[in-house]
């Protein structure tokens, strides 16, 4: 059984480019999750990421992500994906 590296990315967003950004994130195939603080550092939302939950079992996180979004001035995703 082979472990997988995994690498931790950071992103800043301003509040109306995160919404998009963080489905273009759940789009690629090394996303396995994400993570949106405030501009404090604070968790805001968590998504884990895995192997074929994308559609109806991601919607209801993502609405909440579009509120949080309409909150948030400036954020920060950060995105762990499997090394390749």
């Amino acid at each position: 059984m082979s472990e997988e590296k995994v690498r931790t990315e950071e992103v800043r967003v301003s509040g109306d480019d995160l919404l998009a950004r963080v489905k273009e994130l759940v789009q690629e195939s090394q996303t396995r999750r994400i993570s949106i603080r405030n501009e404090e550092g604070e968790t805001l939302i968590d998504l884990s990421l895995t192997t074929g939950v994308v559609g109806a079992l991601l919607a209801p996180k993502l609405v909440a992500l579009g509120a949080i979004a309409a909150m948030v001035t400036h954020g920060t995703i950060v995105v762990e994906k499997v090394a390749e």
